[in-house]
């Protein structure tokens, strides 16, 4: 069974395109080869700045053939006195074989002909060389390249092309790029074509010698010489940066790193301003003494085998130090202008052209950072209304800075900053004010599932009451995510909002939330341009709904039965949804629960089949109408045990509420063996139906337990 390649040489792909695009071109293969038939004993990738590979071991060198029956007219169109009729005939040619041979096939709309056909199976070089290039050019990219001509499309020109089964080169051709079995080789380290023998590890080998690493010996060998360089500065160590880790791996195809410096004096500017240059514009790892603070050395990854000359580092530090310069001549510039004075100047920044300027969105998110702090003041939370509101003043004032203007990626972080050393009011105790400049820092936090929630109560307020601004208005235009789309971040900015309820456990409910976020709007210019027809209640449920169902499952790590049955109870309250699915988690495979949740499938099954065929269902429950002991005992235990269930949840305590609910298993089971409830007697069935109804909506209030999946049991 021969080996596979495919290998697309292009010119340098942008890095944060690369792993996205050759997890999919690995999973394109993959699902051609089932399709086609052709089966392969392990798919791996290679990739690098300038190629997306696919290897395939072991794969069939052919189709199976492939018999089949295939059906035809009806006897009596295809035969007319016994004579085969022209349907006949096109059906045997279409068959491939003679009328004769045909079969005869008694199905329920009658008598039908019938044939087995054999189909050949096809080379696997066949296939592939025919079905590969529109799976290349099915390649999803964030953004696209044209050159020479308009159809030919991609992320970037495309400059060669291997493919080969073992030792055969496919007659693959894409856009004008007709394979062959020569690569390439590292830019500045190897020397003219690269020969591949053959597909596997022949590949591998000569990609090796030509100074091509894979992506797991990139990473090994940079964490190396980023150890290595680093003990050269005594008790130093260089800061983990998982995400800048990778970009410079998908930078590089044979990675070193030198050891560069930087004056001293610049380290009297914020470390995030330092760190920011260095990591975003330099891509440079930053190093920190045994105290956690930077020390003036940087790291650069070099896509070469070094700097013997010291030529490259210096280029390096000159870049670094007018970066640095131009830094500090920001930060001295901005001081000029204190952040109290720069709040009219939102006036002339735009928010968004349909939701005016950020002026107009500071206004809106002080209304509801005020509504908010008094709706979970009263709840029983410490908060400083006061702090929140003057943050809000002076959360976005940033935004006409200089710095960030320069470093964007700073917005938030600035204004932090510039409120820590600025005088925000005179008399304003020293405590208050770092405490509204942590607010404004942390404004933007968390911005991914890494990142951490804003550390106080004031900051996670200001962060939750902006996304929901921002949110509130964008779904009010019409401007929901949609499919993979989203071009506002609002999928980022609800997480953060849920994470950030639930890490500081704050008594705010996603529908008052998101009805006093667009009271904000009432009597604005804005709400003039709101979309008339769309649901704004519903989709923002149905959005939020989803968001922490992504939570609950993948950051929390709850089953999906166990999310499903939770917030099929109540999706509002994020903090109660997190506590309820703790709750069910821990006793979702306990013997009462399993016969619950059947209890309760079954329960709901017949109220929908009752009401599907038009059944009454009593409005309150008749318990003089019982007529047997286990419908009596059921009906007097399920208001006895709801008031204590009831009791429990107000108060929080779920493990209690499950504990108590599960008294109930034995009469739910003994109703289900004795009592028929779909009998004859409509007043009996009504009152039958009333009771089950009424067990349901008891008992489904912390989840709907029905959702639990019981090892397939009915």
């Amino acid at each position: 069974m021969p080996d596979f390649l495919l290998e697309i040489g292009t010119e340098e792909i942008p890095a944060r395109m690369i792993a996205g695009a050759q997890e999919e071109l690995q999973r394109r293969v993959k699902d051609l080869l089932a399709r086609e038939r052709l089966t392969a004993t392990h798919l791996s990738g290679v990739d690098s700045p300038r190629r997306l590979a696919v290897l395939a071991s072991g794969i069939s060198a052919a189709q199976d053939d492939l018999t089949e029956q295939i059906s035809g007219p009806a006897v009596s169109i295809a035969f007319k006195n016994g004579d085969p009729t022209p349907a006949a005939h096109a059906f045997a040619k279409k068959a491939g074989v003679e009328v004769a041979h045909l079969e005869r096939t008694a199905t329920p709309k009658g008598e039908y002909l019938t044939a087995k056909v054999t189909k050949k199976g096809r080379t696997s070089a066949a296939i592939l060389a025919e079905a590969l290039p529109k799976e290349i050019a099915s390649l999803y990219w964030p953004k696209n390249m044209y050159w020479r001509k308009p159809s030919e499309r991609f992320v970037r020109p495309v400059r060669w092309l291997v493919a080969m089964l073992d030792d055969e080169v496919l007659p693959l051709e894409f856009d004008g790029i007709r394979a062959d079995n020569q690569s390439r080789g590292h830019r500045l380290l190897s020397d003219g074509p690269v020969t591949i023998s053959r597909a596997g590890e022949a590949y591998e080998t000569a990609l090796r010698a030509a100074n091509i690493l894979g992506r797991g010996e990139r990473e090994q060998q940079i964490r190396k010489a980023l150890d290595a360089a680093t003990r050269t500065v005594h008790r130093a160590r260089w800061r983990e940066d998982k995400a800048l880790l990778e970009t410079v791996v998908n930078l590089t195809e044979w990675p070193s790193v030198i050891l560069g410096g930087f004056d001293p004096e610049f380290l009297e500017l914020p470390e995030e301003v330092l760190v920011t240059v260095m990591r975003d514009h330099q891509k440079y790892f930053a190093i920190e003494g045994p105290d956690g603070k930077l020390l003036p050395h940087f790291l650069a990854v070099l896509n070469t085998d070094g700097d013997p000359q010291g030529l490259i580092r210096h280029g390096n530090e000159r870049v670094l130090r007018a970066r640095f310069n131009d830094a500090r001549f920001f930060w001295q510039t901005d001081q000029k202008h204190p952040l109290r004075e720069r709040v009219s100047w939102l006036k002339n920044v735009t928010f968004q052209k349909d939701l005016g300027s950020y002026y107009e969105k500071m206004l809106r998110v002080q209304r509801l950072c005020s509504w908010i702090c008094e709706d979970i003041r009263q709840a029983g939370v410490q908060v400083r209304p006061g702090v929140v509101h003057k943050a809000v003043c002076l959360a976005k004032t940033d935004l006409t800075t200089e710095l960030v203007r320069e470093f964007t990626e700073l917005q938030g972080i600035v204004g932090g900053l510039y409120a820590r050393v600025q005088v925000l009011d005179r008399g304003m105790p020293d405590a208050t004010r770092q405490l509204i400049a942590e607010t404004i820092y942390d404004q933007y936090k968390p911005e991914s599932a890494e990142d951490s929630v804003p550390r106080a109560v004031e900051g996670a307020v200001l962060s939750i009451c902006d996304k929901a601004d921002t949110i509130a208005g964008m779904f009010a235009l019409g401007l929901q995510p949609t499919g993979s789309k989203d071009p506002f971040a609002l999928r980022r900015q609800a997480n953060g909002i849920v994470r950030t309820i639930a890490e500081h456990k704050l008594p705010v409910g996603i529908s008052r939330l998101f009805e006093l976020a667009r009271e904000t709007f009432r009597d604005s210019a804005a709400e003039n341009k709101f979309s008339r027809e769309l649901k704004y209640e519903d989709s923002i449920r149905a959005f939020f709904r989803e968001r922490l169902e992504f939570y609950l499952r993948d950051q929390l790590g709850y089953e999906y039965d166990v999310v499903n049955a939770v917030l099929a109870a109540d999706a509002n309250d994020v903090v109660d949804a997190v506590a309820r699915a703790e709750a069910v988690s821990k006793v979702r495979g306990s013997a009462d629960f399993e016969s619950i949740s059947i209890a309760f499938k079954r329960t709901k099954n017949i109220l929908r089949q009752a009401r599907e065929t038009g059944k009454r269902i009593g409005v309150a429950v008749d318990a003089a109408a019982f007529l047997e002991d286990a419908e009596r005992r059921l009906g007097t235990l399920i208001p006895e045990i709801a008031r204590a269930v009831d009791g429990f949840r107000q108060a929080k305590n779920y493990a209690a509420a499950l504990a108590e609910i599960s008294r109930i298993r034995p009469a739910v089971d003994t109703f289900f063996d004795k009592v028929m409830v779909m009998v004859d007697d409509e007043q009996l069935r009504a009152n039958r139906l009333a009771l089950l109804q009424t067990l349901l909506k008891e008992f489904s209030t912390i989840a709907d337990f029905s959702e639990i999946v019981t090892e397939g049991k009915a």
